[in-house]
């Protein structure tokens, strides 16, 4: 069964930094994607940030990164210059190979002075 589980959550003040992380297992996935999503209360669940097997990647604007992690099958989200409005539970997405979308449990961001 597949599992993504998230960390690096958290509360930050305006303009601070968060690295979000998400390692899927088994390590034997082959995935064809891996993402970001977020939903705020009250929101949609919107795309932040999605990154190919390929290493095509697209962020949803300049504040954040997403990269490979050292460890496989673990993509990380770095998040600058944080904004009360990026306050949400972040969710790690994976497409996997003739299995179908999984989603993680979530991690909650709150940017808050």
């Amino acid at each position: 069964q597949v599992q993504l589980v998230e960390s690096g959550g958290g509360t930050v003040q305006p303009g601070g930094s968060l690295n979000l992380s998400c390692t899927a297992s088994p390590d034997t996935l082959s995935w064809t994607s891996m993402a970001w999503f977020r939903q705020a209360p009250g929101e949609q669940r919107e795309l932040v940030a999605r990154i190919t097997n390929i290493n095509n990647t697209w962020d949803m604007d300049k504040r954040t990164t997403i990269s490979r992690g050292a460890a496989k099958n673990t993509v990380n989200l770095e998040m600058n210059n944080l904004k009360p409005e990026d306050t949400a539970v972040y969710y790690c997405n994976a497409v996997v190979w003739r299995m179908g979308e999984f989603w993680g449990q979530g991690t909650q961001v709150t940017v808050s002075s």
